[in-house]
């Protein structure tokens, strides 16, 4: 017969084990407590890693890019049906990736860009694209055209160029070359046109301000070629 429990008197503590001591049990020693101990910690950090993989890492949040819309040539002023705007994971969009289609509309491309290429602002004639060409702040973008079409078709967007005029002081039948800017980068070549009517090819050269302004100047009056690095 069970004896009914004498007022005041507590139970002993191993009669009724709180989770503590149930917990602390399973850590005690014996390989088959050891072995199930494991067997739950496997389970739980399986399971955490099952979760983590449906639902992905929640600190990498989706931004919104743009993108061309179909293969892209250098010099092309960009429309609406040009560029498109998809999402990426923000750990993946490149560094300067444009976020808006007005970002993009109406300005000209510097270089070729294939489908689904993500755009970035130095993709684009700009201030961003200068200090980026030359490593200073303060550089400017100067439209020149060269004395020698030929030469100009030899040039590609990035190379380095010296720029260089006849000195209008200098007499005889060899005049002196006069360097007005060194080490210019090449940014743009303007498409060459065909047919009739067809118009000088402009090329765009990123420059130190002090210099871009000396180079401005003699192309209005000057005639103008340049020397490759």
């Amino acid at each position: 017969m069970d004896r009914a429990p004498i007022p005041g008197r507590r139970r002993p503590q191993h009669l009724d084990p709180t989770w503590a001591d149930r917990l602390s049990s399973l850590t005690r020693p014996g390989s088959a407590r050891v072995a199930t101990v494991r067997r739950v910690l496997a389970a739980a950090l399986a399971l955490t890693a099952l979760i983590l993989l449906v639902r992905g890492d929640p600190a990498d949040d989706r931004v919104a890019v743009v993108t061309a819309a179909h293969d892209l040539t250098p010099g092309l002023i960009l429309a609406a049906d040009d560029v498109r705007l998809v999402e990426l994971a923000a750990s993946t969009a490149p560094t300067g990736s444009l976020r808006t289609l007005d970002d993009a509309v109406g300005h000209t491309l510097t270089g070729p860009a294939r489908t689904g290429e993500t755009l970035t602002d130095v993709r684009l004639l700009g201030p961003r694209l200068a200090n980026a060409a030359t490593g200073t702040t303060d550089a400017r973008v100067v439209p020149i055209r060269l004395a020698d079409p030929e030469v100009t078709d030899l040039l590609r967007e990035g190379d380095r160029v010296d720029v260089l005029t006849v000195d209008p002081d200098t007499e005889g039948p060899a005049p002196n070359a006069r360097v007005l800017a060194s080490a210019a980068t090449v940014i743009l070549v303007s498409p060459k046109d065909s047919g009739r009517g067809a118009r000088e090819r402009v090329v765009m050269l990123a420059l130190p301000a002090g210099e871009a302004t000396t180079v401005a100047a003699a192309s209005l009056s000057s005639a103008l070629t340049v020397t490759f690095h």
